[in-house]
């Protein structure tokens, strides 16, 4: 497969149980420039996730948007969802790969821990997320990630490096300058009183021009 470039802004959806209002604010996202969205919802019951991922599901591939599902990979598998953002304790990314095929994109959470990140290359993961850089919103009890934890990983590894925690667009210079492909936005994006305004101001923070997927990746037409 060749080697995935993610870059821009990764749109991560709160948690909400209002799933029309969570569906209208991902469009808004989507429409300000988000290049990739992960669905994530930490209160939710089975039911509910599987609601509202099949409410995100078309808004992504109408905008032509990876939709990554967060922790759940057999929600992932059920959907066919674009690809799953794993964490420590989740499935390891080897038996992702082999649920989800070649063609998906699989992420790991590495926290503050560059040895994390390179064992998740290792068994061929698509990007790998670090964080939190700032005090976050959405996780407040998260591990402060050191910025030059950015410089090191863009020296030792090859995958794509996704910054996440209280990421809001005025920060994110910093991150996208120590080497950031992309950055991950939640409370900054939701939260704010105009969505898209919200996401076109990080968008203009990367050139479009240097993200691209995979040759033979294709986004699914089959959900419902």
């Amino acid at each position: 497969m060749t080697p995935l470039r993610i870059n821009g802004l990764y749109a991560i959806t709160p948690d909400m149980d209002d799933s029309s209002n969570l569906a209208t604010m991902t469009r808004q996202a989507l429409m300000g420039g988000a290049r990739l969205v992960q669905y994530r919802n930490k209160i939710a019951n089975s039911a509910l996730r599987l609601e509202q991922a099949r409410l995100i599901a078309p808004l992504c591939r109408k905008f032509n948007v990876p939709l990554i599902v967060n922790d759940h990979l057999d929600l992932a598998v059920e959907i066919g969802a674009d690809g799953v953002h794993l964490g420590q304790e989740d499935a390891p990314v080897t038996e992702a790969r082999r649920r989800l095929g070649a063609g998906k994109i699989i992420g790991a959470s590495c926290y503050d821990r560059l040895e994390l990140a390179v064992d998740a290359e290792r068994q061929g993961a698509d990007y790998v997320a670090f964080g939190a850089f700032f005090a976050s919103v959405t996780k407040p009890g998260a591990a402060g990630a050191p910025l030059n934890l950015l410089r090191d990983a863009k020296r030792k590894l090859h995958t794509a490096v996704v910054a996440i925690g209280g990421v809001t667009p005025n920060n994110a210079v910093e991150l996208i300058h120590l080497g950031a492909d992309a950055v991950a936005a939640s409370n900054a994006l939701y939260s704010a009183r105009d969505v898209r305004s919200a996401a076109e101001k990080f968008s203009r923070l990367f050139k479009p021009a240097k993200y691209s997927i995979p040759h033979n990746y294709e986004l699914s037409n089959d959900l419902t």
